[in-house]
Protein backbone atom coordinates (compact mmCIF):
# COMPACT_ATOMS: atom_id res chain seq x y z
CA UNK A 1 0.00 0.00 0.00
CA UNK A 2 1.62 3.42 -1.12
CA UNK A 3 0.98 6.89 0.63
CA UNK A 4 -0.85 9.27 -1.40
CA UNK A 5 0.32 12.51 -1.86
CA UNK A 6 -0.16 15.35 0.50
CA UNK A 7 -2.85 17.60 -0.43
CA UNK A 8 -2.00 20.92 -2.85
CA UNK A 9 -1.77 23.71 -0.64
CA UNK A 10 -2.52 26.89 -1.64
CA UNK A 11 -1.31 30.53 -0.18
CA UNK A 12 1.44 32.45 1.56
CA UNK A 13 3.53 30.73 4.17
CA UNK A 14 5.83 33.90 5.62
CA UNK A 15 9.19 32.17 6.26
CA UNK A 16 11.81 33.96 8.44
CA UNK A 17 15.06 33.00 6.89
CA UNK A 18 18.20 32.53 8.58
CA UNK A 19 21.72 33.64 7.56
CA UNK A 20 23.48 30.44 5.46
CA UNK A 21 20.94 29.74 2.56
CA UNK A 22 20.09 31.33 -0.27
CA UNK A 23 16.30 32.24 -1.28
CA UNK A 24 16.47 29.11 -4.01
CA UNK A 25 17.35 27.02 -0.88
CA UNK A 26 14.51 27.77 1.26
CA UNK A 27 11.96 27.28 -1.69
CA UNK A 28 13.41 23.63 -1.94
CA UNK A 29 13.57 22.71 1.76
CA UNK A 30 9.77 24.28 2.14
CA UNK A 31 8.75 21.84 -0.70
CA UNK A 32 10.20 19.27 0.42
CA UNK A 33 9.08 19.53 4.10
CA UNK A 34 5.45 20.45 3.05
CA UNK A 35 5.29 17.64 0.26
CA UNK A 36 4.36 20.49 -2.20
CA UNK A 37 4.86 20.98 -6.57
CA UNK A 38 4.26 24.11 -7.04
CA UNK A 39 6.40 26.89 -4.73
CA UNK A 40 8.04 30.36 -5.20
CA UNK A 41 9.10 33.35 -3.50
CA UNK A 42 8.60 36.97 -3.01
CA UNK A 43 12.04 38.73 -3.58
CA UNK A 44 15.62 37.01 -3.16
CA UNK A 45 17.19 37.94 -0.04
CA UNK A 46 20.65 37.28 -0.29
CA UNK A 47 22.59 34.20 1.30
CA UNK A 48 24.15 36.46 4.45
CA UNK A 49 20.44 38.28 5.07
CA UNK A 50 18.17 37.23 7.08
CA UNK A 51 14.28 37.46 7.97
CA UNK A 52 11.32 37.66 6.60
CA UNK A 53 10.46 35.43 2.84
CA UNK A 54 7.27 34.95 1.55
CA UNK A 55 7.50 31.77 -0.02
CA UNK A 56 4.09 30.95 -2.13
CA UNK A 57 2.67 27.55 -2.72
CA UNK A 58 0.19 26.24 -4.75
CA UNK A 59 -2.22 28.55 -6.82
CA UNK A 60 -0.55 31.57 -5.16
CA UNK A 61 3.05 31.02 -7.55
CA UNK A 62 0.39 33.04 -10.23
CA UNK A 63 0.32 36.11 -7.85
CA UNK A 64 3.65 37.08 -7.53
CA UNK A 65 3.30 39.71 -10.12
CA UNK A 66 1.15 41.42 -8.36
CA UNK A 67 2.78 41.64 -4.75
CA UNK A 68 6.43 41.80 -6.30
CA UNK A 69 6.20 45.70 -6.53
CA UNK A 70 5.10 46.11 -2.78
CA UNK A 71 8.03 48.27 -0.80
CA UNK A 72 10.38 46.42 1.88
CA UNK A 73 11.13 46.96 4.90
CA UNK A 74 15.09 46.30 6.25
CA UNK A 75 17.12 47.20 9.36
CA UNK A 76 21.17 46.38 9.59
CA UNK A 77 24.34 47.79 10.09
CA UNK A 78 26.82 49.43 7.79
CA UNK A 79 31.13 49.51 8.71
CA UNK A 80 32.74 52.67 7.31
CA UNK A 81 36.30 53.14 6.47
CA UNK A 82 35.98 49.66 4.60
CA UNK A 83 34.80 48.74 1.09
CA UNK A 84 34.65 45.33 0.00
CA UNK A 85 34.08 43.52 -3.66
CA UNK A 86 30.72 42.23 -2.86
CA UNK A 87 29.83 45.38 -0.77
CA UNK A 88 29.11 43.71 2.13
CA UNK A 89 31.12 41.86 5.26
CA UNK A 90 31.65 38.16 2.85
CA UNK A 91 33.70 39.61 0.33
CA UNK A 92 37.53 40.41 0.25
CA UNK A 93 38.29 43.72 1.53
CA UNK A 94 39.27 46.26 -1.15
CA UNK A 95 40.22 49.12 0.08
CA UNK A 96 40.36 50.98 3.96
CA UNK A 97 40.35 54.41 4.68
CA UNK A 98 40.05 56.35 7.93
CA UNK A 99 36.91 57.41 9.24
CA UNK A 100 37.28 60.64 11.18
CA UNK A 101 35.04 61.70 13.99
CA UNK A 102 31.37 62.32 12.22
CA UNK A 103 28.85 65.37 12.99
CA UNK A 104 25.57 64.92 13.39
CA UNK A 105 24.72 67.42 10.68
CA UNK A 106 27.18 65.57 8.24
CA UNK A 107 25.67 62.40 8.90
CA UNK A 108 22.08 64.06 8.38
CA UNK A 109 23.00 65.07 4.98
CA UNK A 110 24.68 62.51 3.43
CA UNK A 111 21.27 60.31 4.24
CA UNK A 112 19.23 63.08 3.26
CA UNK A 113 21.00 62.48 -0.16
CA UNK A 114 19.75 58.98 -0.54
CA UNK A 115 16.18 59.79 0.23
CA UNK A 116 13.13 59.84 -2.55
CA UNK A 117 14.01 59.27 -6.04
CA UNK A 118 17.41 58.11 -7.06
CA UNK A 119 19.67 56.55 -9.46
CA UNK A 120 21.44 53.02 -8.28
CA UNK A 121 24.00 51.00 -10.30
CA UNK A 122 23.45 47.33 -9.33
CA UNK A 123 26.19 45.89 -8.53
CA UNK A 124 28.64 43.48 -9.78
CA UNK A 125 27.74 40.49 -7.58
CA UNK A 126 24.38 40.21 -8.25
CA UNK A 127 21.68 37.81 -10.46
CA UNK A 128 21.16 40.70 -13.43
CA UNK A 129 22.46 39.01 -16.46
CA UNK A 130 24.21 39.82 -18.83
CA UNK A 131 24.40 37.91 -22.13
CA UNK A 132 22.68 35.14 -19.88
CA UNK A 133 25.42 35.21 -17.96
CA UNK A 134 24.73 36.38 -14.05
CA UNK A 135 27.03 39.10 -13.71
CA UNK A 136 28.35 37.58 -10.26
CA UNK A 137 29.83 35.19 -12.01
CA UNK A 138 31.10 37.61 -14.06
CA UNK A 139 32.90 39.04 -11.19
CA UNK A 140 34.21 35.98 -9.81
CA UNK A 141 35.93 35.41 -13.03
CA UNK A 142 37.56 38.62 -12.98
CA UNK A 143 35.29 40.98 -14.96
CA UNK A 144 33.64 44.13 -14.71
CA UNK A 145 31.25 45.15 -16.87
CA UNK A 146 29.26 48.81 -17.61
CA UNK A 147 25.45 48.31 -15.73
CA UNK A 148 23.09 51.23 -16.26
CA UNK A 149 21.75 53.23 -13.41
CA UNK A 150 18.08 52.77 -12.79
CA UNK A 151 15.87 54.33 -10.71
CA UNK A 152 14.83 53.51 -6.95
CA UNK A 153 12.61 55.08 -4.30
CA UNK A 154 14.07 55.19 -0.85
CA UNK A 155 10.55 56.42 1.19
CA UNK A 156 12.45 56.47 4.31
CA UNK A 157 16.22 55.95 5.67
CA UNK A 158 17.15 56.32 8.84
CA UNK A 159 20.53 56.40 10.86
CA UNK A 160 22.63 56.19 14.40
CA UNK A 161 25.91 56.54 15.06
CA UNK A 162 26.43 53.31 17.72
CA UNK A 163 30.62 53.17 16.99
CA UNK A 164 32.77 55.67 15.69
CA UNK A 165 32.76 53.26 12.40
CA UNK A 166 29.56 51.59 12.41
CA UNK A 167 26.08 52.88 11.75
CA UNK A 168 22.71 51.42 12.45
CA UNK A 169 19.65 51.65 10.00
CA UNK A 170 16.24 51.14 9.25
CA UNK A 171 15.04 51.35 5.41
CA UNK A 172 12.10 51.68 3.16
CA UNK A 173 12.66 51.28 -0.21
CA UNK A 174 11.07 50.26 -3.64
CA UNK A 175 11.64 47.04 -5.53
CA UNK A 176 14.88 46.57 -6.96
CA UNK A 177 16.91 48.63 -4.53
CA UNK A 178 20.17 47.11 -3.59
CA UNK A 179 20.53 48.18 0.18
CA UNK A 180 24.55 46.88 -0.39
CA UNK A 181 24.46 49.83 -2.96
CA UNK A 182 22.85 52.11 -0.52
CA UNK A 183 26.00 51.45 2.21
CA UNK A 184 28.03 51.98 -0.38
CA UNK A 185 26.97 55.33 -1.65
CA UNK A 186 26.73 56.23 2.10
CA UNK A 187 30.19 55.64 2.42
CA UNK A 188 30.84 57.63 -0.56
CA UNK A 189 28.65 60.86 0.62
CA UNK A 190 30.30 60.32 4.09
CA UNK A 191 33.90 59.98 2.22
CA UNK A 192 34.82 57.25 4.16
CA UNK A 193 34.19 53.73 2.15
CA UNK A 194 31.38 51.44 3.87
CA UNK A 195 30.05 48.44 3.27
CA UNK A 196 26.97 46.44 3.99
CA UNK A 197 27.50 44.10 7.64
CA UNK A 198 24.21 42.64 8.38
CA UNK A 199 20.74 42.68 7.20
CA UNK A 200 17.57 41.51 8.00
CA UNK A 201 14.00 42.30 6.32
CA UNK A 202 11.02 43.48 8.52
CA UNK A 203 8.16 43.52 5.73
CA UNK A 204 7.58 43.37 2.14
CA UNK A 205 4.24 44.94 1.79
CA UNK A 206 1.50 43.47 3.84
CA UNK A 207 3.33 40.67 5.42
CA UNK A 208 5.71 41.07 7.98
CA UNK A 209 8.56 39.19 10.08
CA UNK A 210 7.07 38.78 13.38
CA UNK A 211 4.22 37.05 11.65
CA UNK A 212 6.58 34.44 10.13
CA UNK A 213 7.58 30.90 11.33
CA UNK A 214 11.46 30.19 11.58
CA UNK A 215 13.16 27.95 8.48
CA UNK A 216 13.48 25.03 10.57
CA UNK A 217 10.01 24.78 12.14
CA UNK A 218 8.48 24.43 8.90
CA UNK A 219 6.14 21.50 8.63
CA UNK A 220 2.75 20.47 7.84
CA UNK A 221 1.59 21.06 11.09
CA UNK A 222 3.36 24.40 11.69
CA UNK A 223 2.69 25.91 8.25
CA UNK A 224 -0.01 28.31 8.56
CA UNK A 225 -1.13 29.97 5.34
CA UNK A 226 -1.76 33.78 4.26
CA UNK A 227 -4.78 33.45 2.00
CA UNK A 228 -4.15 34.84 -1.41
CA UNK A 229 -7.35 36.83 -1.09
CA UNK A 230 -5.63 38.38 2.19
CA UNK A 231 -2.44 38.78 0.65
CA UNK A 232 -4.20 40.81 -2.31
CA UNK A 233 -6.21 43.27 0.00
CA UNK A 234 -4.97 46.09 -1.21
CA UNK A 235 -6.72 45.39 -4.03
CA UNK A 236 -10.53 46.22 -4.37
CA UNK A 237 -12.98 42.96 -4.68
CA UNK A 238 -15.73 42.13 -6.58
CA UNK A 239 -18.03 39.16 -5.86
CA UNK A 240 -19.08 37.48 -8.86
CA UNK A 241 -21.96 34.72 -8.74
CA UNK A 242 -21.49 31.03 -9.66
CA UNK A 243 -22.19 31.29 -13.49
CA UNK A 244 -20.02 34.29 -13.51
CA UNK A 245 -17.21 32.58 -12.31
CA UNK A 246 -17.52 29.44 -14.14
CA UNK A 247 -17.09 31.43 -17.04
CA UNK A 248 -14.01 33.29 -15.90
CA UNK A 249 -12.47 29.98 -15.44
CA UNK A 250 -12.99 28.85 -18.96
CA UNK A 251 -11.32 31.97 -19.85
CA UNK A 252 -14.39 33.70 -21.26
CA UNK A 253 -13.92 37.51 -21.37
CA UNK A 254 -17.15 38.29 -21.59
CA UNK A 255 -17.67 37.53 -18.07
CA UNK A 256 -16.27 40.60 -16.97
CA UNK A 257 -19.49 42.73 -17.84
CA UNK A 258 -20.45 41.16 -14.90
CA UNK A 259 -18.05 43.10 -12.68
CA UNK A 260 -19.27 46.67 -13.68
CA UNK A 261 -17.55 49.74 -14.84
CA UNK A 262 -13.91 50.34 -13.76
CA UNK A 263 -13.67 53.26 -10.98
CA UNK A 264 -10.62 54.44 -12.30
CA UNK A 265 -8.38 53.42 -14.70
CA UNK A 266 -5.74 51.63 -14.78
CA UNK A 267 -6.49 49.55 -12.10
CA UNK A 268 -6.53 45.94 -11.28
CA UNK A 269 -9.25 44.16 -8.61
CA UNK A 270 -9.34 40.78 -7.55
CA UNK A 271 -12.70 38.80 -8.68
CA UNK A 272 -13.64 36.71 -5.70
CA UNK A 273 -16.99 34.37 -5.19
CA UNK A 274 -19.80 34.83 -2.52
CA UNK A 275 -17.51 32.34 0.20
CA UNK A 276 -14.80 35.58 -0.35
CA UNK A 277 -11.90 33.13 -2.10
CA UNK A 278 -9.89 34.65 -5.03
CA UNK A 279 -11.03 33.22 -8.77
CA UNK A 280 -9.07 35.88 -10.68
CA UNK A 281 -7.50 38.97 -11.38
CA UNK A 282 -8.79 41.40 -13.60
CA UNK A 283 -7.22 44.49 -14.75
CA UNK A 284 -8.19 47.72 -17.09
CA UNK A 285 -5.43 49.31 -18.77
CA UNK A 286 -4.76 52.77 -19.46
CA UNK A 287 -7.14 53.98 -22.45
CA UNK A 288 -9.49 51.15 -21.47
CA UNK A 289 -12.99 51.02 -20.18
CA UNK A 290 -13.29 47.86 -20.30
CA UNK A 291 -11.94 44.82 -18.18
CA UNK A 292 -9.82 42.06 -19.07
CA UNK A 293 -8.26 38.83 -16.87
CA UNK A 294 -5.16 39.12 -16.01
CA UNK A 295 -4.85 35.45 -13.77
CA UNK A 296 -7.05 33.21 -13.04
CA UNK A 297 -6.69 30.53 -10.41
CA UNK A 298 -7.14 26.91 -11.07
CA UNK A 299 -9.42 25.92 -8.27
Amino acid sequence: MTNSPPPEMHGILLVDKPSGPTSAAVVARVKRALGQRKVGHLGTLDPFATGLLPVCLGNATKLAQFLADDEKRYVGEIVLGIETDTLDGTGRVVSTHPVPALSTESLARAVASLRGDILQTPPMYSALKRGGVPLYRLARAGRDVAREARGVRIAAFDVALIAHDRIAFAVTCSRGTYVRVLAQDLGAALGTGAHLATLRRTACGPFAVRDAIPLERVSPDTASLVAPSAALSRYRAVVADGAVIAAIRRGQQWALRALGVPRHVPEIVRVESEQGDLVAMAEAKAGAQSWRLARVLDC
